[in-house]
């Protein structure tokens, strides 16, 4: 495909804002996409964004529109999570690719339905929007890993924690499958490993009191066993209030590699990585500097909106290119079942009593 892929965006709330500006970005450096529509049920929202960003693609108030326009070969899906085995559908049986944002439905039984219909049907059709896996510091991570730096790696930690809780009018699937979804892809992405057992613990204790997001949990942990002695622990929260923390911890028998810590200045992320004591220098430190955000933008940019940015181009260039996706439906199913796993054994307050 020789002429610029013509992209359109569904949904102009927080994700999707930040994938129409990304296209516009390439569109506007490159010629390889152009953001040919913008579909959301508030035309003024819109037509805001259009009007703010000098974009002249068309407005339409619905995916009937979109579908019958026939001016768009690939779209990106930011809708409710509720819908987006609905749009994605759609626009697939119209000869759409899409990248679709996580999770695939928000229930682990639609997310099956949806990938067998997909691995029928279309199984090359949707990108699933995991950006961790499009990040330089933790694509560094998985390098160093890759060259055995560390020796055999038997532990992983994975922290994600937002400052607070997600803006009113968010309808989450559950604080783990809405949010660990991101740390559980992480660990299968940089292990190459489906855990053989997993439990979940989660707690109530500060974000639902100040928040009209209808939440299970605002803290929780996943823990995870592999074959081979190896395990993970997945933390998430909205009680960081400090700031919005991304953390990657990787034990090996000869050392460890640390990716991220929290140090308000979200934009400087150091990956580092060290041998046995004895060893005098790290076997690798390397600061990676994202490029500030808008102020006024969620805070998850300031630590991967370069990430977003690479994401969009390897989704208009595998379009361009009918190129398989990076990252797909399986991989999206393949997190949520383990998460699922966990929620069966799941250990909260009021089942782990304790006699004093």
């Amino acid at each position: 495909m020789a002429e610029g892929l013509r992209v359109a965006v569904l949904g102009l709330g927080r994700m999707g804002s930040v994938h129409a500006r990304n296209l516009l970005e390439l569109e506007r450096e490159t010629g390889a996409c152009r953001l040919a529509a913008l579909v959301d049920p508030d035309e003024a929202r819109a037509r805001r964004f259009a009007r703010e960003h000098g974009c002249e693609a068309m407005v339409l108030r619905s995916l009937g529109e979109l579908a019958q326009a026939g001016i768009c070969e690939g779209a990106v899906i930011a809708t409710p999570t509720e819908m987006h085995r609905e749009h994605a559908e759609r626009l697939i049986a119209a000869g759409y690719r899409v990248l679709l944002e996580k999770p695939l439905t928000g229930t682990i039984e639609a997310d099956e339905a949806f990938a067998a219909a997909l691995d029928r049907d279309y199984p090359r059709a949707v990108m699933l929007g995991f950006q961790r896996r499009f990040d330089a510091p933790l694509r560094h991570a998985k390098e160093l890993l890759e060259k055995g730096c560390i020796g055999r790696v038997f532990k992983i930690f994975s922290a994600l924690e937002d400052s607070g809780p997600p803006p009113d009018g968010y309808r989450s699937s559950g604080l783990l499958a809405d949010m660990s979804v991101h740390n559980v892809d992480e660990i299968l992405w940089l292990t190459g490993c489906t855990p053989k057992a997993a439990v979940a613990i989660g707690s109530r204790v500060y974000g639902h009191r100040v928040s009209t997001c209808a939440e299970d949990f605002d803290d929780a942990l996943l823990l995870m066993w592999f074959e081979q002695d190896l395990v993970a622990q997945v933390q998430v929260s909205r009680n960081h209030v400090s700031g919005y923390r991304v953390e990657t911890v990787v034990f090996g028998e000869e050392g460890q590699i640390h990716v991220g810590r929290f140090d308000q200045r979200p934009t400087d992320v150091v990956v580092e990585a060290y041998g046995r004591r004895k060893d005098k220098e790290p076997i690798a430190y390397y600061t990676f500097s994202m490029a500030e955000e808008r102020a006024d933008g969620p805070e998850f940019l300031d630590r991967f909106g370069p990430a977003y940015r690479a994401e969009i181009y390897a989704f208009v260039e595998c379009c361009r290119e009918r190129r398989p996706f990076p990252v797909t439906h399986v991989d999206g199913l393949r997190a949520q079942r383990v998460i699922e796993a966990g929620m069966r054994r799941l250990i909260t307050a009021e089942g782990a009593g304790l006699q004093v």
